[in-house]
């Protein structure tokens, strides 16, 4: 059994925390253009609903939704290209970075569902809420990982079983400085 390197451990994590990420916006691209809008108008097909909309001159607006939500899965293939790489960048720095960025998808999520909830409200006299319980999930995936980032830049390592506390603030400025092109 070989003990994995240091940079294929950072190469694994970059590339799970990539998924996670895209995961999460396919899931929150779903909720928005399919699952919420059936959801709100029950008995009506997709098709129908987009007809709906467009009577009343309006859209789920899927550029918007989609390019909000391929910013961070760009982010997401940014880091996955350039953490690994770095010699002085720990798998668990990575790991928080990359419960950071899904910790940001709750408010990428809010704003690139809110046009589609509005033309939903509009066409069919509705709140412009989640109807579908994904949107749910996906906060509660958000807040998950803004809680679990916590205890991943709070402690450094454990040695003779007392904890260190880690320099957040240094490692929040490595994943930083690590994204920046080379001057």
């Amino acid at each position: 059994m070989s003990i994995a390197s240091p940079r294929r451990t950072r190469l694994l994590v970059a590339l799970l925390g990539t998924l996670a990420v895209a995961a999460y916006a396919t899931l929150a691209a779903l909720q928005i253009l399919v699952l919420n809008p059936l959801a709100a108008a029950p008995g009506r097909s997709l098709g129908e609903i987009h007809a709906d909309l467009a009577a009343m001159n309006e859209n789920l607006g899927m550029p918007v939704a989609l390019g909000i939500l391929g910013f961070g899965v760009a982010l997401a293939l940014l880091m996955l290209a350039l953490l690994p790489r770095r010699s002085d960048m720990s798998a668990r720095v990575i790991v928080g970075a990359y419960l950071l960025l899904l910790a940001g998808g709750a408010p990428a999520y809010f704003v690139a569902s809110f046009g589609a909830g509005m033309a939903l409200a509009d066409t069919y006299g509705i709140s412009g809420g989640d109807y579908a319980v994904w949107g749910r999930v996906l906060y509660t995936a958000s807040f998950a990982a803004l809680i679990a980032v916590v205890p991943v830049f709070a402690v450094r390592s454990r040695s003779g079983g007392r904890a260190e506390r880690a320099d957040a603030r240094g490692d929040a400025a490595s994943v930083v400085s690590a994204l920046r092109p080379p001057a």
